[in-house]
C-alpha cells in the first residue's frame, strides 16, 4: 500500500514538474501580451483625451498581465521546488498564490468585458469633443491624431467634417489633414474631401481596441486551464504527503 501511494505520489510529482514549462510560457505570454498592450494603447489613450479617464481600467489590465506574468515565473520556481523537494509547505504557497492569480484575472476579465462592452458609447461620446479641442492646439495630440489618420488610412473621428467646426475651421484655414483626401493632397480642401470621402477613425480604433481585448482574452484563457491544472496537481500531491507522513 505504502508503495502503491509513494508510486501516485512521484507520478504526481512528474506530472507538476512537466507542467512547470507551460507556467513559465504562461508567464511569458502574460508578460509579452502586457507589454504590447500597454506600448500599443499609450498612443490611443492620449488620442482619446478625457476619454482615456474612463476607458484607463481597461487599458491598465496591459499591466495587470505584466505583474501576473513576472509572478507566475516566479512561481515556476516554488512549484518546482515544492514537487522536487516534496514540501508541503511550498505546495500550499503554490497553491494559494495561484488561487488568489487565478481569481484576479477572473475578476480583470469581467472588467475587461464590461469596458469592452460600453467601448461604442465612450468612444463616441468623448472623442469627437477631445479631436475638436485639442487637434491643432496640442502638438502631442495633433501629432498622435495625424499618424493615426495615415496608420489607419482615415480621417478624422467620423469623417472631414471633424475638422468643420467653428474652431478647427479658424486653426485649418490652411486646409484639412493631407489623410482626410483620398490622393494625399496637401492641403486637402474641404471640396476635394467632399468628393471623393474617406472613412473616419472611428471603426479603426474600435476593431484595434478589440483585437487587443481578444487576444489578451485568449491568452488568459489558455493560462487560466493550466493553472487550474497546477493547483489540483498542487493539493493532490499535498494531500498525498499528508497521508505518507501519517
Amino acid at each position: 500500500m505504502e508503495q502503491e501511494m509513494d508510486g501516485r505520489i512521484m507520478a504526481s510529482s512528474a506530472v507538476m514538474l512537466a507542467l512547470i514549462p507551460s507556467v513559465v510560457l504562461s508567464g511569458l505570454s502574460l508578460l509579452a501580451t502586457g507589454i504590447w498592450v500597454t506600448v500599443d494603447a499609450d498612443p490611443i489613450l492620449h488620442l482619446l483625451g478625457p476619454f482615456s479617464n474612463h476607458f484607463l481600467e481597461f487599458i491598465h489590465i496591459g499591466l495587470f498581465c505584466i505583474a501576473m506574468g513576472a509572478t507566475l515565473l516566479l512561481l515556476a520556481l516554488l512549484g518546482s521546488c515544492g514537487a522536487h523537494t516534496e514540501s508541503k509547505c511550498l505546495l500550499l504557497t503554490f497553491f494559494s498564490i495561484i488561487l488568489v492569480i487565478f481569481i484576479s484575472e477572473v475578476a480583470a476579465g469581467v472588467v475587461a468585458l464590461v469596458y469592452s462592452s460600453d467601448a461604442e458609447d465612450i468612444i463616441r461620446a468623448w472623442a469627437i469633443p477631445a479631436l475638436q479641442n485639442g487637434y491643432g492646439t496640442d502638438p502631442i495630440v495633433t501629432g498622435i491624431w495625424n499618424t493615426t489618420m495615415t496608420e489607419f488610412k482615415c480621417c478624422g473621428f467620423s469623417n472631414y467634417t471633424d475638422f468643420m467646426g467653428p474652431e478647427l475651421g479658424e486653426q485649418n484655414r490652411t486646409g484639412l489633414p493631407s489623410s482626410c483626401c483620398s490622393i494625399n493632397m496637401d492641403p486637402c480642401s474641404s471640396i476635394e474631401a467632399a468628393r471623393l470621402p474617406v472613412q473616419g477613425c472611428f471603426d479603426p480604433i474600435l476593431k484595434s481596441l478589440k483585437e487587443h481585448t481578444n487576444i489578451a482574452g485568449g491568452v488568459a484563457a489558455g493560462v487560466g486551464l493550466l493553472e487550474v491544472a497546477a493547483m489540483i496537481i498542487a493539493m493532490y500531491l499535498f494531500s498525498n504527503l499528508d497521508g505518507k507522513a501519517s
